[in-house]
C-alpha cells in the first residue's frame, strides 16, 4: 500500500502531460476515504464479536421449531436492534386484521416521500393504487412510500396506526418491541429476535400477509405506465426452500435483516437473522441453519403436527 501511494505521488512529475488526470484521480480517492460505511446499532454494542457454532455473519439469530417452540439455535437473542423493514410484516398485519377495503384507491402524497433516508421509490406523487396493492408491495418488494401510505390513509391517520402496532405488540406479549412509523427507515423501530419470531409465529396464521410476503413478483398498472416488482428475498423463488413467510429488511442502523418460516427437513421453523454485514450474508446464514438442521435436526422419526 505504501509503496503503491508512493509510486502515485511521482506520476505528476514523470507524466507531466496528463496532470489534470492524475490531480482529479487523488480528489476521488480523498472524497472516497472521507465517507466511511455508518457502523450499525449491534457492531456499536460489539455484538459481532459473539461467536456461534455455524459462524454466522448476523450478531443475532434465533430458530425454534413453530410446533414444539424448542430453540435449535440462539444467538444473542435479547439484543434490542433497530429492526428496518422487518417492521413493514406488524404494518401488513394490522392492514389486513382490520378488514377494510382492499379495492379502495390510496393516492401516494409529498407526506409518503421518504425523508428519513432520502430512499427513492418508483410511486410517484400522485400514483393510485388500490390498498391491497400498496399492501402487496409493502409485504413483497418492501415498497416505502406504499407502507406509508397504508397508515396515513388508515381510520384515524397515523398517530392512531401506530398506535394499533405497538398495542398489537404489546397484546402479543413482544416486551422489547417499540413503532414509531411503519415503514422501517426510522432507528427508532427496534424489536429482538425473540419477538420478532413472535411476530412471525403470529403472521404466519394471516393467510394474506403470508401470501403476499412469499409472492415472487407482482405487476402493477400506475397511470399508463405497467411497473414491475420483484421480491426481496431471492430465497423465495429457490425450489430448496418451502417459505410460509417472510420479510427482509436494512437500513444502516440495523444492518442486513431476515425473518422466516420455512419448512425444513419436514419440521417448521422459524427463522431471525438481525444485523448482518453483507448483502448477501444473511441469505448464506440461512443457508447454513437449513443444512444444519438437514443434518443434525430432521424431523424423521418424531411424531408430526
Amino acid at each position: 500500500m505504501h509503496a503503491q501511494a508512493a509510486t502515485n505521488q511521482k506520476k505528476p512529475t514523470v507524466q507531466k502531460t496528463k496532470p489534470s488526470v492524475v490531480k482529479t484521480h487523488v480528489r476521488h480517492a480523498k472524497a472516497f476515504k472521507a465517507a466511511p460505511a455508518v457502523p450499525s446499532f449491534g457492531q456499536k454494542a460489539g455484538l459481532h464479536a459473539t461467536s456461534d457454532m455455524l459462524d454466522l455473519k448476523s450478531s443475532v439469530a434465533y430458530v425454534i421449531d413453530q410446533d414444539t417452540h424448542e430453540v435449535l439455535l440462539s444467538k444473542n437473542d435479547q439484543a434490542v436492534l433497530p429492526i428496518a423493514s422487518i417492521t413493514k410484516l406488524m404494518t401488513g398485519l394490522i392492514i389486513s386484521e382490520a378488514k377494510l377495503p382492499m379495492d379502495e384507491s390510496i393516492t401516494i402524497t409529498q407526506d409518503d416521500v421518504d425523508t428519513e433516508k432520502g430512499s427513492s421509490s418508483r410511486l410517484r406523487v400522485g400514483a393510485t393504487l388500490t390498498r391491497g396493492e400498496l399492501l402487496h408491495l409493502a409485504l413483497m418488494a418492501s415498497e416505502n412510500r406504499a407502507a406509508h401510505a397504508l397508515g396515513r390513509t388508515y381510520p384515524g391517520g397515523m398517530p392512531t396506526f401506530v398506535g394499533l402496532m405497538n398495542a398489537k405488540a404489546a397484546q402479543l406479549g413482544m416486551r422489547d418491541t417499540r413503532y414509531v412509523e411503519p415503514t422501517g427507515l426510522s432507528s427508532q423501530n427496534q424489536s429482538s429476535a425473540k419477538d420478532l419470531a413472535t411476530l412471525v409465529g403470529n403472521a404466519y396464521h394471516d393467510i394474506t400477509v403470508r401470501e403476499l410476503s412469499t409472492s415472487p413478483s407482482h405487476k402493477v398498472e400506475v397511470g399508463n405506465r405497467t411497473l414491475q416488482y420483484n421480491t426481496t428475498n431471492r430465497l423465495v423463488k429457490n425450489p430448496n426452500w418451502d417459505i410460509g413467510l417472510q420479510k427482509t429488511g436494512y437500513i444502516s442502523e440495523a444492518g442486513q435483516c431476515l425473518v422466516m418460516q420455512a419448512k425444513v427437513s419436514g419440521r417448521k421453523l422459524i427463522m431471525v437473522f438481525l444485523d448482518s454485514a453483507g448483502k448477501l450474508s444473511r441469505i448464506a446464514d440461512a443457508e447454513r441453519v437449513r443444512k444444519w438442521v438437514e443434518t443434525n435436526h430432521s424431523a424423521t422419526g418424531r411424531p408430526q403436527t
